[in-house]
């Protein structure tokens, strides 16, 4: 039963990585080239109102909102570069099970 529960989770990402594609597209984000570094930057820039959102203290929701933002850049960019997150975050989980605790660092 785990794995067709995990097969369900991997099909969930697969497609939220093509939705935010298909919408950014849809809303223009992608008719003019923009360099990899400029993407990244937009993701960053996501987190940073996360943080403005909880030093002002505007609450759960809105900091949940900047970290979605967050992840439909991700998303959007791996639907667009054909970068498959989803295999991705599996063999990157499994590699942090195996790694010593917090990775043997003092911070």
């Amino acid at each position: 039963m785990q794995k067709d529960n995990k097969k369900s989770k991997q099909t969930e990402v697969k497609s939220l990585i093509k939705a935010c594609n298909k919408i950014a597209k849809d809303k223009g984000w992608w008719d003019k080239p923009r360099s990899d570094g400029e993407v990244i930057a937009l993701m960053h820039s996501e987190l940073s109102e996360a943080l403005e959102a909880m030093r002002n203290n505007h609450g759960k929701d809105a900091i949940a909102e900047e970290l979605a933002d967050c992840c439909i850049r991700i998303f959007d960019f791996c639907g667009e570069t054909a970068i498959d997150l989803e295999e991705a975050l599996l063999k990157k989980i499994e590699k942090n099970k195996g790694r010593p605790y917090r990775h043997n660092k003092l911070f």
